[in-house]
């Protein structure tokens, strides 16, 4: 275990969720657990007890949906378990989604067009998501592995891992509704007769929206608050200037205005309290890594390439490394674009981020300042 999670409560223990069916974890809210062929192996979904009116008024019970899953037989198999087993004979009245990214939107256009129902989602997420999905040339691709070149990627093995990664996305999200309901932050939406808000946060997708019930004191974080891990904030070749961990970290300060006991219901890992802990917990571990860059910058200028051993002490296979290259890249654009660091190419066409002019090294503490 992680020392950091002795610092957080689970209150439901180790129990998990059978497969294909829900486990309740709060009065009208269950969870489903369903597998990914990832080495992040598993996503967990949410049901929450709800009442809706149909087309001509009338109340009708069933469920909201919160995220779905990749699109696999898989998947969908567990689905119908789920269907058979946990919904109590009421039907799927409305799905919605946290945000775009394949294991958590890749099976709504089936479980919307099966339930005759509205996604919502947010709506940069969604033309993202259609981006990905109708436009090969969207993610990976060519443009992708120049981009991981420009930032002194050299591994032919893992720049054709880039360039057939063109269909990647598709693979997971074949299709997407073609209409949506917009999810706004500050947006309350009635579930079972409960209020949920919507919180939108950004740097891990463009429009991230977590769901939080006063009532139940209960957030569904998505991705944006994860127990054990710390979510994934990357640079992409389509936003090549993005500043995307300011985003995220300036987002998580948004989830200290709710109570230090929220039951945190995450996308990956076990429910869990201690929200205000974690958030701590998460913004040290930039900022560590931060520091560590800094440290490295002093000896002289880094590419993304360079700063990976830095960053991560572990093997990477091709999938994680596309993701550790973004990462990286968001914490040097961080530096580089508070101004602590700037960003040169140098003559073998590489981006290469060195110590700003003005920076001094105060000898007492080590720290670096920018000269006023």
């Amino acid at each position: 275990m992680n020392p950091l999670e002795h610092q957080i409560h689970y209150p439901l223990g180790d129990a998990l969720p059978c497969e294909g069916v829900a486990m309740e974890v709060t009065p009208g809210v269950q969870w489903v657990r369903m597998g990914l062929p990832f080495a992040l192996d598993h996503i967990n979904l949410w049901l929450l007890r709800d009442r809706q009116p149909d087309v001509h008024g009338a109340l009708v019970d069933g469920w909201t949906v919160v995220d779905c899953c990749i699109d696999s037989a898989t998947t969908r198999a567990q689905w119908e378990q789920v269907f058979a087993n946990s919904l109590e004979g009421l039907p799927i009245l409305r799905v919605i989604v946290t945000h775009m990214h394949p294991d958590h939107i890749g099976l709504a256009h089936w479980l919307c067009e099966r339930w005759n129902v509205r996604l919502w989602i947010s709506a940069t997420d969604y033309h993202v998501a259609r981006t990905a999905v109708y436009d090969r040339n969207g993610f990976g691709g060519e443009a992708g592995a120049d981009f991981y070149t420009l930032h002194g990627m050299q591994d032919e093995e893992f720049l054709q891992h880039v360039r057939g990664r063109a269909s990647y996305f598709p693979t997971l999200v074949p299709a997407l509704p073609s209409r949506f309901r917009r999810l706004m932050d500050g947006d309350g939406i009635e579930i079972g007769g409960r209020t949920w808000q919507c919180i939108s946060g950004y740097g891990h997708a463009p429009e991230h929206i977590a769901l939080y019930c006063a009532e139940l004191s209960a957030l569904i974080s998505g991705d944006m608050v994860l127990p054990r891990i710390s979510t994934n904030v990357s640079v992409h070749a389509a936003e090549p200037e993005s500043n995307p961990l300011r985003l995220f970290l300036t987002s998580l300060l948004r989830y200290l205005d709710l109570p230090a006991e929220t039951l945190v219901l995450p996308s990956h890992g076990k429910p869990f309290q201690g929200l205000h802990e974690r958030i701590h917990q998460l913004q040290s571990h930039h900022r560590d890594r931060l520091d560590e860059i800094l440290a490295a910058a002093r000896q002289g200028p880094l590419s993304a390439f360079d700063v990976l051993p830095i960053m991560f002490k572990r093997q990477l296979d091709a999938h994680q490394m596309t993701f550790a290259m973004g990462e990286a890249l968001a914490h040097l654009h961080c530096l580089w674009l508070d101004g602590e660091l700037q960003r040169v190419l140098d003559s073998g066409g590489v981006h290469r981020f060195q110590l700003a002019r003005g920076l001094v090294e105060d000898a007492g503490d080590c720290a670096v300042h920018i000269a006023r």
